[in-house]
């Protein structure tokens, strides 16, 4: 008997689409404590039925990316790019690992975002950005990304403010050069419960062999927890003209990868990537090659 909920299709995905349950509506305040990081707005009931749900996802995802990386080949210059954003703990890596991880690696790339370095902060805060694109043909994910620069940066009040404002108008920009040269932006927020997040920081520092993921900084940045919802809400608010953001709740990973999954199987289906047709002739090349 299957375990998906009524409504829902053998991928566990809603009859309809995923997206439009997640997307938040553009340009209008947003309110994260009125979205629930626990919540299972769409998809399998359970957590069994959640990861073969994902599993399930693998195939179509692979067959999807290997139309789009051999369309690169035929001069199509479309490509994805996963952006996540989301509080420490909340599964961006995870996200990465098990979402990402069966694809093709030569079709991917994979950018994780630090602390900028010396040689980065000399440049716009876009530069370094620019430079880890994905080519035409790929599909690019980034473990945070350029809303760092108007995140902790107005948290920890790192710019000046005119200049911190001035920072959303130049992401749209941005985004929006980015889809008028054949990037789809798939933005996802992966939204946690400072409770859930407290239960993944206590693992890590009860576990041996993960206590090299812990932070002592960690502890200071969760004090700041009110500030770091109000400057994602001003960033999910303002910076959604080219691309619209998901909210994902990430309090259950599970669910959390195969929401993501979805999304991103949706946005692929969506770009619909060809198979370039060839540039010689089939037979002749055959009846060669058979006579070789």
């Amino acid at each position: 008997m299957s375990s998906a909920r009524p409504g829902h299709d053998a991928r566990g995905a809603p009859a309809g689409r995923l997206g439009p349950l997640l997307r938040l509506p553009a340009g209008r305040p947003v309110d994260l404590g009125a979205l629930s990081p626990s919540a299972m707005p769409a998809g399998p009931a359970d957590k069994a039925a959640g990861q073969a749900a994902t599993a399930r996802l693998t195939g179509p995802l692979a067959a999807l990316q290997e139309r789009l990386y051999a369309a690169a080949t035929g001069g199509d210059r479309r490509r994805l790019l996963l952006v996540l954003q989301g509080m420490d703990t909340s599964g961006k890596g995870g996200t990465v690992a098990h979402v990402i991880g069966p694809l093709n690696p030569s079709g991917c790339r994979i950018t994780s975002f630090k602390a900028p370095t010396a040689e980065e902060r000399a440049h716009p805060f876009l530069w370094r950005i620019a430079k880890a694109l994905p080519r035409p043909g790929e599909i690019g994910i980034f473990d945070r990304s350029h809303y760092e620069d108007v995140l902790i940066a107005r948290v920890r009040e790192l710019v000046p403010r005119d200049r911190l404002e001035r920072r959303y108008g130049e992401i749209n920009r941005f985004e929006e050069s980015l889809a008028e040269d054949g990037v789809t932006l798939l933005k996802v927020f992966l939204h946690l419960s400072p409770q859930e997040q407290l239960k993944r920081l206590l693992k890590r520092l009860d576990n041996p062999d993960k206590r090299w993921k812990f932070d002592p900084g960690d502890i200071e940045e969760r004090a700041l927890w009110p500030a770091y919802q109000e400057a994602y809400a001003l960033a999910l608010e303002r910076c959604s003209t080219a691309a619209p953001w998901y909210v994902v709740p990430a309090d259950r990973k599970w669910y959390r990868n195969w929401a993501v999954s979805t999304l991103l199987l949706e946005h692929l289906e969506d770009i619909d990537p060809r198979y370039p047709e060839p540039g010689f002739d089939v037979g002749a090349c055959r009846a060669r090659l058979l006579a070789s």
